[in-house]
């Protein structure tokens, strides 16, 4: 609970509301030790309390009857932690703490205390969580990432672009656009603009002094749209975005016979060639130090795909056995689900004939297809770091046979490498996936990207509506939080995707400007009118300050607008970026790397109210607070830093703050430790970020 809402409620005494503000744990290292223990291993688990002479702590676990009592460890002149030690079972455990002080009895659960009376009673339904066994990648945990859609990143290789008229995609034939700063068109799966992995490979210095750690590419397999959610072929790159060494003519460019598609896609050289391409610049990467992320499209595939072959390319290449469009007696006929033996309507994702829907409980083969693909690009020569894995619950036709195929897949490629991330896209509560034997987290839209786009601009993610009860809402902002983040172990939510923008949502910058519309209703020129990077900025900070993985969406950190998809696809300004925003990511990514605790450390809400937020990130060494005011005026704000683990009469600075025109790294004095709080001035729409300094 926020320490305005203790302090605003009547039936609390001050001594009362001091005591619940100070009762804290969480799942980190610094209270759980090890953080994630194995079965049979024993386990630390740690309370802090006020500084109290009769005060003392029990730890409660669900289904079992006999509370564990806590010894008090260590103290300081504000806290006593207490600790009990138990062996970790096999199973999960849902824990909360119990505490007497005085006369009155306090419960502790995870982002919540409260008093124990007749009106509350003890549940578990937000008690702390310990998943024996559950080791998410370390290397992931807190991991500043960068995602591509790589036709819109970089044109590095016009030789390699689709060309005009090359095929026909849904009846139309593909298009070239020539002007890279173009918006795209609403039929922009059949468009093209050139970006390629050698694009990539020419800007990692460039990522790397973002401090990126890990890119995220879309789908890059072959696939005829943009997009590439329509997967031709699981075990190639596409040509398109690598290499083309054997080509067509001009004459053979015939978007219905599509000769010389056929010729690019389906010659054993030009891909051989791209999986070279792709695996030269794995191998650069990892030299570098940063990782590789791929999309793995496994609910559904292709019309294209050479198991279906519903476009006759690879009979007439004849290059493969007859596809299941093809042939009644196709070996892959039982990789889709035919709606009736004797015609070819099969079942496709939301109906889409583009995308057929893989049959995975009607053919083991298919299954173990998939595993062996999975397994095969985490191997070298690519030995690729993480599969993000598209529409993730939605594959196979039940939930049951979902859980299934997920628990498989992750034995599978763990055995191959313990180290790779699974990470899912999901909407709503994924905790039946995150139990430690499916995925190892998600892309964070129910705890990270939702809440923040209404508190910030009131605008859902698609800039669809406008939400006036959510907007500025700070204290719903923190509740709507805790509420999403409490569905996930710690190891999980430090790897979720915390991103503003996407692939599939409009630009967060957009959604700056409070307008609903897309592309269609509203043009191009309209998402990028009366923006505002104030509160950009103020995202930013956030984003690089909050708990999980912070990923930028190319082109977030140079000021690209958009609408929803298709307009979110644009193109990566080169030569017409905003500078200074780039910069400030760098700034950012500097000050998490000098603050281990922003990618590590416990987190508390310290404080909220209509327009503005204030939380801290700590550890035994370091304390930072965030605070950022999204409201007209300026607003004093009184932060407890005493609750992060400041001490009296510490000095703390400002070491980053937005301003109405800019940013500045620049340290300035915030002011000492009184009584446990500082109170700080924040101006309108700015953020700023607190740290102790060097002189205390």
């Amino acid at each position: 609970m926020l320490l305005s809402e203790l302090e605003s409620r009547s039936d609390l005494t001050q001594k009362e509301c001091d005591f619940l503000s100070s009762l804290f744990s969480d799942e980190t290292e610094s209270y759980r030790t090890p953080m994630v223990p194995n079965p049979g291993e024993p386990v630390k688990i740690r309370l802090r309390t006020e500084k109290s002479p009769d005060c003392h702590a029990w730890l409660l676990i669900k289904d079992r009857p006999d509370p564990i009592p806590m010894e008090p460890i260590r103290e300081n002149e504000f806290f006593i932690w207490h600790e009990a030690e138990l062996v970790c079972p096999d199973q999960p455990i849902f824990y909360c703490f119990l505490v007497h002080c005085g006369r009155q009895c306090f419960i502790c659960q995870r982002f919540g205390a409260g008093i124990l009376n007749k009106e509350r009673s003890i549940e578990f339904e937000r008690a702390f969580r310990l998943t024996p066994g559950f080791h998410t990648p370390k290397w992931a945990q807190g991991a500043l990432q960068y995602q591509i859609f790589t036709d819109r990143f970089r044109n590095s290789c016009p030789g390699n672009d689709p060309v005009n008229g090359e095929y026909n995609y849904e009846g139309h034939p593909i298009r070239k656009r020539k002007d890279w700063y173009s918006a795209p068109d609403n039929d922009d799966f059949r468009c093209f603009y050139g970006g390629d992995l050698q694009g990539v490979m020419e800007k990692l210095d460039y990522l790397q002094s973002l401090g990126v750690e890990a890119i995220y590419f879309n789908p890059i397999f072959l696939s005829p749209s943009s997009h590439k959610y329509d997967t031709q072929d699981y075990e190639h790159i596409d040509p398109h975005f690598a290499v083309i060494e054997e080509d067509g003519t001009p004459e053979e460019t015939n978007p219905w016979e599509m000769t010389r598609y056929i010729r690019r896609v389906t010659s054993q050289k030009n891909l051989d060639a791209s999986n070279e391409l792709f695996a030269s610049l794995c191998q650069e990467m990892h030299k570098r130090g940063m990782r590789v992320i791929i999309d793995g499209v496994f609910n559904h595939c292709g019309s294209f795909n050479r198991w279906m072959d519903g476009k006759s390319i690879y009979a007439k290449a004849g290059t493969d056995k007859p596809g299941a469009w093809q042939s009644h007696e196709s070996p892959y006929r039982q990789f889709f689900r035919f709606q009736n033996d004797g015609d070819n309507n099969y079942d496709a994702w939301w109906g889409h004939p583009t995308l057929p829907k893989l049959n995975y409980e009607g053919s083991r083969e298919l299954c173990e297809r998939i595993f062996e693909i999975a397994c095969r690009w985490a191997q070298p020569p690519y030995s690729i770091d993480g599969w993000r894995l598209d529409v993730a619950a939605d594959l196979g036709h039940s939930e049951e046979f979902n859980h299934k195929f997920w628990h498989e897949f992750r034995e599978r490629v763990k055995a191959v490498n313990p180290d790779i991330l699974i990470i899912a896209e999901h909407y709503g509560d994924a905790g039946k996936w995150l139990e430690g034997d499916q995925w190892d987290s998600v892309m964070n839209y129910d705890a990270f990207m939702d809440p923040l786009s209404y508190f910030l601009t009131g605008m859902e993610k698609h800039s669809d509506y406008f939400h006036d009860g959510l907007y500025q809402d700070g204290v719903r902002f923190f509740r709507t939080m805790q509420e999403t983040m409490s569905r996930m172990d710690w190891s999980s939510l430090q790897c979720a995707m915390n991103e503003l923008s996407n692939h599939d949502h409009s630009r967060f910058l957009t959604r700056t400007n409070h307008t609903t519309g897309r592309i269609a209703t509203m043009g191009a020129e309209a998402a990028g009118a009366h923006i505002d990077k104030r509160i950009m900025r103020e995202a930013v900070v956030v984003q690089m300050t909050w708990p999980g993985a912070p990923t930028i969406y190319y082109g977030d950190e140079a000021g690209l607008v958009g609408w929803t998809d298709p307009d979110n696809r644009r193109c990566y300004p080169w030569g017409r970026e905003d500078e200074n925003l780039i910069e400030m990511h760098r700034c950012l990514a500097r000050i998490r790397q000098e603050h281990p605790v922003l990618r590590h450390g416990s987190y508390k809400a310290l404080d909220a109210s209509t327009g503005w937020i204030a939380y801290a990130r700590f550890d035994e060494n370091d304390c930072v607070g965030v605070v950022c005011n999204n409201g007209a005026t300026p607003i004093h704000i009184p932060l407890r830093m005493r609750d992060a683990g400041a001490m009296e009469d510490e000095t703390f600075s400002i070491i980053f703050s937005t301003e109405e025109n800019g940013w500045s790294d620049t340290p300035k004095y915030a002011g000492k430790i009184k009584r446990g709080f500082l109170t700080l001035l924040v101006p309108p729409y700015t953020a700023a970020i607190l740290a102790r300094s060097e002189q205390n």
